[in-house]
C-alpha cells in the first residue's frame, strides 16, 4: 500500500502535503514577476490553511513557536498569487507580490549576500 500512497503523492492530483517530524513544510517565497527568491520559511498545517484562505503568506515561526503573518507588524505583506508543490509534496514555492521588502533587514530579499571565498559580500538589491 505504501507504493500506491507514494504514487498518488507524486503523480496524482490530490494535495497531500508531507509535513516533517515537527509538522512543517518548507516554503520558498519568490517574486511572482521576477521569480527572485525572497525568503525561505516554514508552514505548519494551520499556516498553510490561513495562507490559502486569506491569500496572505502566513508562516510558522520556529523561534517564537507561533503563527506569523508576514507583514503583520511591518506592513510588508506577501500576497500569494500561486502555490506550487514539489514532487513529493514536502516543499512549496509561493509566487507572491511583495508589498515592500521581504527581509526584516529592509533588503528586498533575504538573500542579499553571496559567499565569496570565506567571506560574505553584499549584492545589489
Amino acid at each position: 500500500m505504501a507504493g500506491s500512497d507514494t504514487h498518488e503523492r507524486e503523480q496524482g492530483s490530490d494535495f497531500l502535503p508531507r509535513f516533517d517530524g515537527n509538522g512543517l513544510v518548507t516554503a520558498v517565497a519568490c517574486d511572482a514577476d521576477s521569480r527572485e527568491v525572497l525568503m525561505v520559511a516554514y508552514m505548519n498545517a494551520e499556516a498553510l490553511q490561513r495562507t490559502r484562505d486569506t491569500g496572505l503568506a502566513t508562516f510558522w515561526s520556529r523561534s517564537r513557536g507561533a503563527l506569523w503573518l508576514k507583514g503583520e507588524t511591518s506592513g510588508h505583506f506577501l500576497r500569494v498569487q500561486e502555490i506550487r508543490v514539489d514532487c513529493d509534496q514536502d516543499a512549496l514555492v509561493l509566487l507572491v507580490r511583495p508589498e515592500g521588502p521581504a527581509c526584516h533587514t529592509g533588503a528586498v530579499s533575504c538573500f542579499y549576500r553571496r559567499l565569496d571565498g570565506e567571506g560574505l559580500h553584499r549584492i545589489a538589491d
